[in-house]
């Protein structure tokens, strides 16, 4: 055979056996499924420098997941940061951590209560300070409690303008109500504390109770102001995401600044087997082109409000009005493409 002829077939020949596998490479992308853990209620995630840190309720302590890839968190390892004090206001049921990078610092805010008095009538927020690189890594510096004008959970913090605001579930009466105050610095309030929302619609008052919890701040790309809660009784399948709006422009402690939906703005999908799902957070994918929803929810009906609520994650978009499209929970064990890279 000619050289020129040989040297063609073996270029074939080479093409033939690489081509499979390039076909796979190129067709590959990296899947995954819910729920990303087996447990994990009032999941939440920041991110910061290429890093997702992960933290949910453990009740005595606090954990962060670190991870490069939300969609690979079970492959990381928990590490404890803070464990409750034996005594004192913030002994037990600690709950609903979040992780917030705010004026060169870490800061994790927390729901706590004393064990002697475990109940809505002694529950506050606290905060942990910690000036590392890496929130895994030194010393957490205890902040205290913040003072609230109410008892209550759920202490969640943004940024808007250059301002700091901190947003908490109250309990006011028979009922649990949106609070929001100014900060003077991550750990210290202003006036004026504001009601921006109160239960309304019977899809808040599922389960027996008159609750608005968990909120949530989100910016659209409209500069579009809105806070998610999680509306109704824990235990409820009915428990579900509600959504305020206001404007690029508005003043976020004016109550007249706020919309409520009349709907929820995610719930059960009785179809999908995905019951009561709530208490979520927001993140980026890493490559910032793709907006997802963490939230927890539960895998069957009547499974009410232990921690057999799990994380799940999935991505979300915009309407032409600037507000967001959460869509129905997905089904779990469906494979999902992973954040966008």
């Amino acid at each position: 055979m000619p050289l020129r002829n040989f040297l063609a077939a073996t270029f074939a020949a080479a093409l033939l056996c690489a081509s499979p596998h390039a076909a796979v490479a190129d067709s590959a992308k990296e899947t995954f499924t819910n729920p990303l853990l087996p447990s994990g209620p009032d999941p939440w995630v920041a991110q910061r420098d290429g890093w997702y840190y992960y933290t949910n309720t453990l009740g005595d302590r606090i954990a962060l997941w670190k991870t490069r890839d939300m969609a690979r968190l079970s492959e990381a390892s928990p590490v404890t940061v803070w464990r409750a004090p034996k005594n004192g206001p913030n002994s037990t049921s600690v709950w609903a951590p979040e992780l917030h990078y705010l004026r060169g610092k870490w800061y994790l805010y927390y729901s706590a209560a004393d064990r002697l008095h475990d109940d809505d009538a002694h529950r506050h927020s606290f905060v942990l300070e910690n000036a590392s690189d890496d929130p895994t890594l030194g010393p957490w510096v205890d902040r205290g409690m913040l003072q609230t004008d109410h008892n209550g959970i759920d202490g969640t913090v943004f940024e808007l303008n250059g301002n700091l605001y901190f947003v908490y579930s109250a309990y006011i009466g028979d009922h649990s109500d949106l609070i929001i105050a100014p900060m003077r610095n991550p750990w210290t309030l202003s006036k004026p504390q504001v009601d921006i929302a109160q239960p309304t619609f019977s899809w808040e008052m599922q389960g027996g109770r008159k609750i608005l919890e968990g909120p949530e701040f989100l910016q659209g790309p409209s500069g579009k102001l809105f806070l998610t809660y999680s509306a109704s009784a824990c235990w409820s399948d009915g428990y579900a995401l509600g959504l305020l709006t206001a404007q690029a422009s508005a003043d976020p402690t004016s109550p007249l600044s706020w919309t409520k939906s009349s709907q929820p703005a995610l719930a059960q999908s009785v179809e999908n087997n995905v019951y009561a799902p709530g208490h979520n957070g927001f993140f980026k994918s890493p490559d910032g082109r793709e907006d997802w929803i963490i939230y927890h929810a539960n895998s069957g009906a009547g499974m009410k409000c232990t921690s057999k609520r799990a994380p799940h994650i999935q991505p979300f978009h915009w309407r032409d009005d600037g507000t967001p499209d959460f869509g129905v929970p997905m089904k779990e064990a469906t494979p999902i493409d992973a954040p966008s890279r």
